[in-house]
C-alpha cells in the first residue's frame, strides 16, 4: 500500500530520529531542510539532520497538526511558519535565506494491472544511455538506477524508465525520453515495463512529478496512474 511514509522513506535515508540524511540515489545529495508529504488520511515529514534540533522541532510541531487534505494542490496549513523558521535557519549559517527553494507535486501509484508493452528493453550498460542522454556513469545502473527499461530506435535508447530513487520496499521512476523522439507514446510504455519489472522483485512501484510538469503529468493520466499523495519542500 503506498502511503506519505512509504513515500519519505523511498526518496530519503533517515536516521533513528527520523531525520533526513541524504537521498536515496546512487551519487547522493543532502536532500530538502524540511518535506512533508500528506495525502487525505495521513501525513509524513523529516528534517534534514544538519537542521539543530531546537529548529526541527519547532518545524515538527506544527507538522504533527497538519489536518487531512481534500485537495492535494492546496499549502499546507502551516506552509509560512515553516518557511520562516527555514529562513531563519539559512541566516544564522549565513546564508541568504530568500534563495530558499519550495518544490511540490503529486504522487502516485501504480494500478493493480499495468499493461505490458511488447517493444520494451532493458538496459545494463551506461554507454549505450550516452549516446542520447547525459551524465550516466559507469556503474551507475547496479549501483541503483536498475531496472532501466528502454524504448531503442537507431541502435540506442531513445526513452527510459529507472529508479530514481529505490528501497527494499519500494522504488520511484525516473523517466527521460530524447527530444526527437517525444510525443510518440514512448514515455507511458517504458513506465509501464519498469513498473512489473518493480512489482517482480517484490517492491512497490511509485511516480511523483511536479505540479508544473506537464509532461509527466499526461503520462500518467495515459497510464491510469491513482493519485494517493503530495509532497511540498523548502531547500537551500
Amino acid at each position: 500500500m503506498s502511503t506519505p511514509d512509504l513515500y519519505l522513506r523511498t526518496g530519503f535515508i533517515l536516521n533513528d530520529a527520523g531525520r533526513i540524511l541524504s537521498t536515496r540515489e546512487p551519487v547522493a545529495s543532502r536532500g530538502p531542510l524540511f518535506t512533508l508529504v500528506r495525502s487525505a488520511t495521513d501525513a509524513a515529514w523529516a528534517v534534514r539532520a544538519d537542521v539543530p534540533s531546537e529548529i526541527a522541532n519547532e518545524v515538527e510541531r506544527p507538522a504533527q497538526e497538519e489536518p487531512p487534505i481534500i485537495d492535494l494542490r492546496d499549502a499546507p496549513r502551516y506552509a509560512d511558519r515553516y518557511m520562516s523558521l527555514v529562513r531563519d535557519h539559512m541566516a544564522s549559517r549565513g546564508k541568504d535565506g530568500s534563495r530558499m527553494r519550495q518544490t511540490g507535486g503529486p504522487a502516485f501509484t501504480f494500478p493493480d494491472l499495468v499493461a505490458q508493452p511488447a517493444n520494451v528493453v532493458v538496459v545494463d550498460d551506461e554507454r549505450l544511455l550516452n549516446h542520447n542522454f547525459r551524465r550516466w556513469r559507469p556503474g551507475e545502473i547496479a549501483a541503483g538506477r536498475s531496472p532501466v527499461l528502454a524504448v531503442v530506435a537507431d541502435g540506442y535508447p531513445v526513452s527510459v524508465c529507472f529508479c530514481a530513487r529505490r528501497s527494499d520496499a519500494a522504488a520511484e521512476a525516473g523517466l527521460n525520453t530524447a527530444e526527437a523522439y517525444r510525443g510518440r507514446g514512448f514515455a507511458p510504455c517504458v513506465t509501464a515495463a519498469w513498473a512489473s519489472a518493480i512489482r517482480a522483485s517484490g517492491r512497490v512501484p511509485l511516480y511523483s512529478t511536479a505540479w508544473h510538469n506537464d509532461a509527466s503529468l499526461a503520462v500518467a493520466r495515459k497510464l491510469g496512474l491513482v493519485m494517493y499523495a503530495s509532497y511540498w519542500s523548502l531547500s537551500d
